[in-house]
């Protein structure tokens, strides 16, 4: 289960960058037909946390693994 997490984590925080810091979020969301969902989501207000709490997860999972060697 600790490389699931670890890897949910990494993939989440990636996911999450990606989506703050380039128009990956606009462009997925107009491919989907979703452009109504652009200023709810692509907001910094929602994307900040979400990737502080991948981070926070990729740390406990980093630290989880650390301990149970």
């Amino acid at each position: 289960m600790k490389n699931k997490l670890l890897a949910f984590g990494v993939g989440g925080t990636v996911l999450a960058i990606l989506c703050c810091f380039t128009p990956l979020l606009p462009v997925v969301l107009t491919a989907l037909g979703l452009t109504g969902l652009l200023g709810a989501l692509y907001n910094d207000a929602v994307l900040l946390p979400v990737l502080a709490g991948f981070l926070i997860l990729t740390g406990y999972a980093l630290w989880r693994q650390k301990q149970q060697k």
